[in-house]
């Protein structure tokens, strides 16, 4: 269960790397603090991940790494209620069948699955949909172990589950969590190319009336891809994409294809904006009806960076504008598309969208290129309009922006100070976010 760590950790886009003093894969929630025991003994920081699949150190230590990778059962689940106890590295991709083969499904998920439920509710995974929340909204409970050994079982009448349901994983090693699902459904989804001017002038229309709308833009042209899904009646029969469509589209073009023009890309980036334009044209309008989970996942295996902020809704306008023009100004030449998402507000202390309905910006860069410049004036952007990035996305803030950004910022770093005194979960990352 425990051993010397004789190899790098690395997290799935390659750009964080750290060498722990000792590696850890838990089974159980009785394992988890004899791991925590033996580092509270070799004094020893403590850092667990399930997928690594933040672009952020968060997860990175050169104490102990915790792998949440063994701890994977569905662990009970009530009919009446819709709530399913699972253990806390099960994967959204093993997830969600078996939360279909009990009739049920979460409410809202992202556009990949490899993530941890711990995972994805500690960075605060979102999904799209105006009047939708992300998927630490949907925390009915957390079993978390603390620095100190003691389980911890945060359900809905403790003070702090909504500084548990996004925790940065500052708080102790989440265990268990037990998820509100709902009714398993199908979504009718709808993808077509479209203009952005059109697509700006339609925000409140997209936003208020699709139960999940999202679009793709392509820098340096007016191209992008429209995605509406929405819940259909009771009854509907399935009419999944065809097999030949699926390989075609989402195989062959948005990734084998994908891989070797941004290849092309960082070997040629005069080629850029060309290349943008032709990529924006390539995929074709289709509508299909499936599970909602086959819907709102699709297979993402050309490797990128990212930085993700939320916006308030009504300055995305502004942000996109000022987006375009830092294109037209030919600072940088940028590959890879713009994705634009939305979701309500919710209660979560630390959720990117407490109190406020947002927009979500996300930019990204082939990980062979250098994101830098681009992630700086897109951050500068962002920042203007009160953004908050996800915090397993990209950006250099720190606590003194959080605190203003946060109305229970304070109250969150007073729970940590209560379960982890000592700082047993601390690392870099978390050093700058929430402060020393």
């Amino acid at each position: 269960m425990m051993s010397r760590s004789k190899s790098i950790w690395s997290n799935w886009a390659g750009n964080v790397q750290t060498k722990p003093a000792m590696r850890a894969h838990p089974a159980s929630t009785a394992e988890v603090q004899a791991v925590l025991a033996r580092a509270a003994r070799d004094n020893l920081t403590v850092k667990a991940y399930g997928a690594g699949h933040s672009f952020t150190p968060i997860a990175a230590t050169d104490g102990m790494c915790v792998s949440l990778d063994q701890m994977t059962r569905v662990l009970a689940h009530d009919s009446a209620t819709g709530q399913v106890r699972v253990q806390a590295g099960i994967s959204l991709h093993e997830l969600n069948p078996r939360l279909k083969a009990l009739g049920l499904a979460l409410p809202n998920l992202g556009d990949v699955d490899p993530q941890s439920v711990a995972g994805a509710i500690s960075t605060g995974t979102h999904g799209t949909g105006g009047r939708r929340h992300g998927i630490a909204a949907a925390v009915a409970a957390v079993q978390l172990v603390t620095a100190d050994g003691d389980v911890l079982e945060i359900g809905p009448d403790h003070p702090w589950l909504k500084a548990a349901a996004v925790s940065l994983g500052a708080l102790g090693v989440i265990t268990e969590v037990t998820l509100q699902c709902v009714p398993a459904f199908l979504l009718h989804a709808q993808e077509e190319p479209a203009r952005l001017p059109d697509l700006v002038e339609r925000l409140d229309e997209l936003a208020g009336e699709n139960d999940h709308a999202e679009f793709y833009w392509f820098p340096h042209t007016e191209k992008a891809l429209l995605k509406r899904n929405n819940r259909v009646p009771d009854g509907t029969a399935p009419a999944p994409l065809g097999r030949l469509r699926h390989w075609w589209d989402d195989e062959f073009l948005s990734n084998s294809l994908y891989e070797r023009v941004q290849r092309i890309a960082v070997s040629r980036p005069s080629w850029i904006p060309r290349i943008n334009a032709i990529s924006g044209s390539l995929l074709g309008a289709r509508s299909y009806t499936s599970d909602s989970y086959d819907v709102f996942v699709s297979p993402r295996r050309v490797r990128f960076r990212e930085s993700e902020f939320a916006v308030p809704r009504a300055a995305l306008p502004s942000v996109i504008d000022e987006l375009q023009a830092w294109f037209a100004a030919k600072h940088d030449l940028v590959s890879f598309p713009i994705e634009v998402r939305f979701a309500a507000a919710d209660d979560v202390w630390l959720s990117t969208g407490h109190e406020r309905d947002n927009a979500y910006v996300a930019v990204h860069q082939y990980h062979q290129s250098d994101p830098t410049a681009y992630f700086a004036a897109a951050q500068d952007i962002f920042t203007a309009h009160e953004g908050r990035p996800h915090w397993g996305k990209m950006h250099t803030l720190d606590a003194a922006y959080f605190a203003e950004r946060y109305s229970r910022f304070g109250d969150f770093l007073a729970v940590r100070d209560e379960v982890d005194p000592q700082r047993r979960f601390a690392n870099a990352y978390l050093d700058r976010v929430l402060g020393t």
